[in-house]
Parts: C-alpha cells; structure tokens; sequence
C-alpha cells in the first residue's frame, strides 16, 4: 500500500495547537521534527541519560500520512480543512510562514523498522537473538536468550545491558539456586530472563511502563522461565505501597539499568530490600555522570561501592549492602 506524506511547516510555538487541528480532522498520529531539548521528564520515559545540546531555532515540521486508498476527492476537503483551521490559529500564535509538501511513500511499518538493525550477537557465551531470527548451532553458546523488546528499552545491544549482564554472572555465581533478584526499570525483561537462566530462584521485575511489563512477560514466556518471575507495573521510588510489596531484606541482589538521575534517589533506599551483604548493581551511567553516581551511593551509610566497570562511554557501579 501506499501513503500521502504531507510535512507541514511551522514553529516550534504552534506545533501542540496545530497538532489539535490534526486531530480535529482525524489524523490520529503525526511525526514532529524540532530542535528543542526535551524535558527531564520526556528523558526518563524514553531511557535517555545524556543528548547533544541543540540549538533552538523556533523551526519545526509536522509530518502525517493519508492512506492513498481515501477518494482523492476526500483527501484535498480534510487538507483544506487542516489548512483552514491553522490559517485561524495565526490570531493566536505565530505559525511563521506555513507551508506544505506531499509525497508518495511507500507502506512502512513503523514500530517494527527498528527490527532491520537487531540482529543475533553475543555477550561472552551467551547469544541474544531476536525472537525473529534463527542462528545455525545453537547447542554451541552457553546460553540462548530470545527477546522482542517491542517498544520497550532492551535488546542487549547497549553497553549498560552488557554491563549488567556481566555483574549478574560474576554475583549470581555459584549461589544461583538460593538467590531473589529483584530488576528495577526491567524494560524488556533481558536481564530479568538472564538472571533466571543464570538460576536465580526467583525474580521480581518492576518498571513505570505498561508496555515493558507487558514485553517482559511475553520474553519470559518465549524463554520458558515465567515460572518464579514477576513482573508488576510501577515506581518504585515515589509508591510507598509497591516498596512494601517488594519486601524488605530478602534480595540477594537488586539490579537497576535505567538513568543516572535516576539511579541516584534510587540508591537512598534500596539498602532495606537487600539482606545484609546482598548486592546493588546499577547501569545506564554515562560516563561524565560516574562521580556524581558513586557519590550519592557512597552517602548511603548502609551501602559500600565494590566495584566500577567500564564499556566505551558508559559505567556500572557494584555495591554491596553492609
């Protein structure tokens, strides 16, 4: 099937009310295109810990898309409309000079695009795979773990992933059949299936994203290790109801992957979920963000920082609960 591509330019002020019209006239979901920062708040949902610094030049372009199917005649009356309502929107907001271009394009399956660049790779002797692919010899790796992330933070493909997949070996160890884990900002559910097949007993995944919890069950049902995993939906930080579900002195190891700036509230209470010498492993640090990391876990009195691992940019940071 084809698509219309109309990219619609404006500013960066009139693009949430032209995005109204939009929607007005039953165009559901539209791409904006920019050069603005995106809020502290933007950045935690979306697993982003550092970006460029841009420049903000008050330019953007809003792109959406008409199924080629729709009567042409059909197509023009909902873009004059469109066109009408923000021609009335210059009363009160700049929109600077509108203009518009269409385009044919061909059918493209957005969410799933990503997939062409997730291929079969391997952290030490374990080969992560997507669950769309098949690798000759699999007999061959120490491990096998199939993921679709979905629209959920985890392939393995990241340097945090891999850090904390390789802290999860060294500390699950030879205790793996005693031990409770519990993944803070499980994402996909990568590290929580790895702990399980590392042979940890039991695992409690949480995340403040529906669709993570949901991609976590559906990889832990794909790698056959639902059984003694859970995972619930939530923030753990902020909802004090959901700290007592999780427990209190019964992780051997707590593993959180997620954002420095998260992290590093999170490490002022995480010490009462552990046992007494169970092991805190963070991730999603880059590296200028280290000191202040290590920092705010050092000032935890009941916490002691046992190790730094590096790759490229980014950090983890290992520390055991006194």
């Amino acid at each position: 099937m084809e698509w219309k591509k109309f990219v619609l330019t404006t500013t960066t002020q009139a693009v949430e009310p032209i995005g109204a019209v939009l929607m007005e006239n039953g165009i559901d979901s539209f791409e904006i295109e920019d050069k603005q920062q995106i809020s502290d708040k933007d950045k935690e949902a979306m697993y982003i810990d550092i970006l460029p610094e841009l420049s903000d030049d008050g330019k953007a372009r809003v792109i959406f898309y008409m199924d080629m199917e729709t009567d042409s005649q059909e197509q023009q009356r909902v873009l004059d409309s469109i066109m009408a309502d923000v021609a009335e929107l210059k009363e009160y907001v700049d929109t600077g000079d509108v203009t518009i271009t269409e385009s044919v394009t061909d059918e493209l399956d957005w969410v799933n695009k990503w997939k062409e660049f997730f291929k079969p790779f391997t952290v030490d002797g374990i080969l992560i795979r997507p669950t769309w692919e098949q690798v000759e010899n699999e007999s061959e790796y120490d491990m096998v773990i199939k993921i679709d992330p979905g629209t959920a933070f985890g392939t393995g493909l990241h340097e945090t992933t891999q850090l904390c997949i390789r802290q999860l070996e060294k500390y699950i160890g030879a205790k793996s059949g005693e031990l409770r884990i519990l993944d803070v900002g499980c994402g996909s559910g990568i590290l929580s299936v790895i702990a399980r097949k590392l042979g940890a007993a039991s695992v409690l995944g949480i995340d403040i994203d529906r669709r993570a919890v949901e991609a976590s069950k559906e990889n832990a049902i794909e790698n056959e290790v639902l059984e003694h995993i859970e995972f619930i939906e939530g923030n753990i930080i902020q909802n004090q109801e959901l700290q007592h579900r999780a427990g209190y002195d019964c992780y051997d190891i707590v593993v959180a992957n997620i954002l420095a700036d998260v992290i590093i509230p999170l490490s002022g209470m995480m010490a009462p979920h552990l046992k007494s010498g169970g092991i805190f492993i963070t991730s999603g640090i880059i590296e200028s963000k280290e000191k202040e990391v290590v920092k705010a876990i050092e000032e935890n009195e009941e916490f002691v920082v046992v190790e730094v691992t590096r790759q490229k940019d980014w950090v983890s940071v290992t520390a055991r609960r006194r």
